[in-house]
């Protein structure tokens, strides 16, 4: 049996579907901290059995500074339109590109190994995986670009 008020913890820190975090919980009697690894494991099986599949839909998300001077631009791709147009997945678009903006990268590969600006206990690849696991889908960053006032 799991704790209804533990479910909803669990799912508020963790953004992952209740089926999934009810589960978590009935596994690890009701252990949030225990859940959340579980939680994590099975994400990081879920994007080996996503990765291979192909991601034509998307958004191209920006983020301009507050000081005009610096922007940043993503291509985040998925699966299908419905994610696409999905506000949580539009959100983790301009997060992104708020991360190009404050942190230069000069490639994808590097992007995802960077800590996460807001979290610096993940990294941006995380929430990459945090995101399939939520959306069920292959998710892949494929392009980003950072323009920044005088620096070509």
């Amino acid at each position: 049996m799991f704790d209804i008020n533990k479910l909803k913890l669990l799912r508020e820190q963790t953004d992952v579907s209740f089926t999934l975090c009810k589960k978590a919980l009935e596994e690890t009697n009701n252990d949030i901290e225990k859940a959340k690894l579980l939680l994590t494991k099975w994400g990081a099986e879920k994007v080996k059995s996503k990765s291979n599949r192909e991601t034509t839909q998307g958004i191209i998300a920006s983020y301009v500074h507050h000081n005009k001077k610096v922007a940043g631009l993503v291509e985040l791709l998925c699966e299908t339109d419905f994610v696409s147009g999905n506000h949580d997945f539009q959100k983790l678009g301009q997060e992104i590109a708020m991360q190009i903006a404050s942190l230069k990268a000069k490639s994808v590969k590097e992007l995802l190994e960077q800590e996460y600006i807001r979290d610096p206990s993940k990294k941006i690849n995380d929430l990459i995986k945090d995101a399939v696991l939520k959306f069920g889908e292959n998710i892949k960053i494929t392009r980003l670009l950072r323009w920044e006032i005088g620096v070509k």
